[in-house]
């Protein structure tokens, strides 16, 4: 099993990338052990504040938050970031090069119950003609990152990450507290039998959406022939990892208990970096209008449309609302 550093040399990534990758690591392996910890910790349950997003934080999103920003700003790397949590970009150094997107702590209302979680991570090169702290540096479609990965908090802390040359797995050897590379060039099943979708919005859905997932539940005796189980676990980290190892389809689609917000994943966050690396790995991140990496972000908190997976599993969704 490779090392991080020579793995990711192997894939041409340039020094100075594999430099801001290992930084935002060591941010994350910190994540791990306040994790891990739990109660002992002293970082369970919530504050009493609200982020940008107008959800309630867990201590946890807040440790985490605070963990890569003070990381990523003291690296030099980065000429700002970007977090689920803060209501505008940060700046960092005029001179950085890369820009950093991340949601430090994913799936957080599953912490209190000992369920899944994890970082999800996204980075653009950074244009050198606007200043560190203007949020329109943020405005790239997901079509130019350099690299995106997540990290989810498990059994094992893994490490899912694409430079542009495959999606590769890595896990935390604690032995010697780095990442070691066990699966590379991972590849989803274009068909599959599984799909991810939390049902209890399904009255608000669009007809193609609840069109298709109708005809799932049919099964064999349905329009599909076969039958489908449904699998959630309510943090997209958790739910996407499961597709990568073993195919499906995970969608949260357009809804209608916010007109004036149809769409709950942030494109910057969550859909941008998981679009990549689904795509790496030989399946589609989608809306039903078109791809997910070709949106241009009109906002740094953008929400979308998600429909991703297997290859021919979302295309079939997609045809739906043909």
């Amino acid at each position: 099993m490779q090392r991080l550093a020579p793995a990711l040399r192997q894939d041409n990534v340039p020094l100075d990338l594999i430099s801001l990758i290992k930084t935002i690591l060591a941010a994350t392996k910190e994540i791990s052990f306040r994790v891990s910890q739990g109660h002992l910790g002293d970082v369970m349950g919530s504050t009493l504040d609200e982020n940008i997003q107008g959800e309630v934080q867990k201590q946890l999103d807040v440790v985490a938050n605070e963990l890569f920003k003070d990381i990523l700003l003291e690296s030099g790397f980065v000429k700002a970031i970007s977090s689920e949590e803060e209501d505008h970009s940060v700046a960092g150094d005029e001179n950085g090069k890369y820009i950093v997107s991340f949601d430090p702590l994913d799936g957080s209302s599953n912490i209190d119950i000992n369920s899944l979680i994890g970082t999800i991570f996204s980075i653009h090169e950074a244009p050198k003609d606007i200043a560190a702290g203007d949020d329109d540096m943020f405005k790239q479609a997901g079509d130019k990152q350099v690299c995106a990965g997540y990290v989810l908090y498990g059994p094992s802390t893994m490490l899912v990450m694409t430079t542009g040359s495959g999606t590769h797995f890595y896990v935390l050897d604690r032995t010697h507290g780095g990442f070691l590379l066990v699966e590379r060039n991972v590849q989803v099943p274009a068909d599959t039998q599984e799909f991810a979708v939390n049902m209890s919005n399904q009255r608000f859905w669009q007809a193609p959406m609840q069109n298709y997932i109708s005809d799932l539940l049919a099964g064999d005796t349905g329009p599909r022939d076969k039958n489908f189980n449904m699998r959630w676990i309510a943090a997209m980290v958790g739910d996407i990892h499961r597709v990568l190892c073993r195919g499906g389809i995970f969608t949260y689609p357009a809804d209608s208990r916010k007109p004036e917000q149809p769409y709950k994943l942030r494109l910057m966050y969550e859909a941008n970096p998981m679009a990549f690396l689904l795509e790496q790995a030989g399946g589609l991140a989608m809306t039903s209008e078109g791809r997910i990496m070709d949106i241009e972000p009109n906002s740094i908190h953008q929400r979308v449309e998600v429909i991703m997976g297997s290859k021919n599993e979302v295309e079939k969704c997609l045809s739906y609302y043909k």
